[in-house]
């Protein structure tokens, strides 16, 4: 394991940091698309989670990088046991997958901190509509009509590819060593993801059609890409 993929891990975990933190707090009388199903409404809720979890890697993975210059086990067998508890040698390393997944997540983070300053206080997490609301089609909205939800499509792209494949802390010493856990994860995360993704978009349309009906028409014309120009 190298100085390198720890400093990227942590890196890493910046970045999503400020990524999943919201701009602005959201005030329960401007909320619509309250009729959505809970376990989509809690997009805010699981990215408190997804942070501590990728924090608790970043963690693991330098207390792993520690242990391989001081032996642990020598100064605490039970520090050591937690930090991999797996008895064979863990290959926890640098891979294609993990560079990839690290470069997909400071895109995403890029490109959601970008929403962040282009809406300003209109960027809430849950969906809002504020007095003073406008239709923005500058930056990345002239691109994508909803490039905040491609941001964390790639964040959680980019942290499957460094966390949920071989080489990482999580599968070589954490809960998810035995086979296929990963996998089952991984497609369960994107599944929802997506889902949370395409209901807020259908919603968020639907709402600014309501709000700008003449403006959006021109607006969704010329942009008539969800996420990925060309593609969705």
């Amino acid at each position: 394991m190298s100085l390198v993929r720890v400093s990227l891990v942590v890196l890493q975990a910046v970045t999503n940091q400020w990524a999943c933190t919201p701009p602005n707090p959201t005030q329960e009388k401007n909320r619509f698309h309250k009729e959505e199903l809970h376990i989509l409404q809690i997009a805010p809720l699981v990215f408190k989670i997804h942070m501590t979890i990728i924090w608790i890697c970043a963690v693991f993975e330098v207390l792993y990088y520690i242990s391989t210059m001081v032996s642990l086990s020598s100064i605490s067998p039970i520090a050591s046991t937690i930090v991999c508890p797996h008895t064979s040698e863990p290959h926890i390393r640098m891979s294609s997958m993990f560079t990839i997944g690290i470069a997909a997540v400071v895109l995403g983070s890029y490109i959601r901190l970008d929403c962040f300053r282009t809406l300003g206080r209109l960027f809430t997490f849950d969906l809002t509509v504020q007095p003073e609301h406008k239709l923005i089609t500058s930056r990345f909205y002239s691109y994508v009509r909803h490039p905040a939800y491609t941001g964390s499509m790639l964040l959680i792209a980019g942290l499957a590819f460094s966390h949920l494949t071989k080489g990482s802390w999580l599968t070589e010493c954490g809960p998810l060593r035995s086979s296929g856990s990963a996998i089952v994860v991984w497609a369960a995360w994107w599944v929802w993801t997506l889902a949370v993704g395409i209901s807020r978009a259908e919603a968020e349309d639907k709402q600014m059609r309501k709000l700008f009906p003449e403006e959006w028409d021109r607006y969704a014309m010329i942009v008539p890409w969800w996420f990925f120009p060309g593609l969705a």
